[in-house]
């Protein structure tokens, strides 16, 4: 049962997503077919700088629906199930993640939060609790195998499994729920562990797509200020309300 890491990559993106997206936000303003441009957008006839340009101009106003057509999808590991709680929460988006139905918890993987890790005596009592868990979870497994039921003595062994137990998962999300996704989890207010892993999307899509995410991130980034109350600002920022007061970052 050994602590495991943080893993994120990049499973698919649709195909030719800059060209989609451009040919969407077109279509809204142009008065003939986008379909007969396609293949000039393809052939790189409309070269992708004016493509990436007329497209951040356009989401500059406000206009970002047609973002929704492209989606990028992410097989993710070493993440706690506290922590897929939390992603499932982003409702415009598929998951497909590992069940602890089927899948044998014995040996389980598991998150160490580094504030636990950082004090010898909260990381001993901790570790100690994951080996006591898996003792737990292996005895009643075998006892419900001894009374007859078999392979459905995963399903019932897993409710001693904790918050801290590894978890694996396939996300896809279109472009526009991940622009909502990455304002709110990689702010300094989200959880550590999702905005680890929020950070480490935003950076796959950056590479993959720079048009739509190079200045995507926690809403401050985009919005120069804090939309938080000032009891919650980290300080990063100045809050909306010291620029209407005119006040200061302190």
């Amino acid at each position: 049962m050994p602590v495991t890491q943080l893993s994120v990559e990049l499973l698919a993106a649709t195909p030719n997503a800059l060209s989609l997206i451009y040919a969407a936000f077109r279509q809204c303003y142009h008065a003939g077919f986008v379909a007969d441009m396609w293949p000039r957008l393809l052939s790189g006839e409309v070269d992708r700088e004016t493509q990436a340009d007329f497209v951040r101009k356009v989401m500059e106003s406000g206009h970002d629906s047609p973002v929704e057509h492209a989606s990028f999808t992410f097989a993710i590991a070493g993440i706690s199930r506290a922590c897929s709680h939390q992603i499932v929460r982003h409702r415009i988006a598929s998951y497909s993640q590992q069940s602890q139905r089927y899948v044998d918890g014995s040996d389980m993987d598991y998150i160490l939060p580094p504030a636990i890790a950082k004090i010898p005596e909260a990381k001993e009592r901790f570790e100690a609790f994951m080996a006591e868990v898996g003792n737990a979870y292996r005895d009643l497994k075998a006892i419900l195998e001894a009374h007859g039921r078999k392979e459905k003595s995963k399903e019932d062994a897993r409710f001693v499994l904790p918050q801290a137990a590894e978890t694996r998962i396939v996300i896809t999300m279109n472009c526009r729920s991940l622009l909502h996704f990455f304002h709110l989890r990689c702010c300094n207010r989200a959880q550590w562990e999702i905005r680890a892993m929020a950070d480490r999307m935003l950076a796959l899509c950056k590479e993959e797509l720079p048009a739509i995410f190079a200045t995507a991130g926690a809403k401050c980034e985009s919005l120069g200020y804090c939309p938080e109350a000032p009891r919650f600002a980290c300080g990063r920022y100045p809050t909306r309300e010291q620029l209407f007061s005119g006040g200061t970052q302190g």
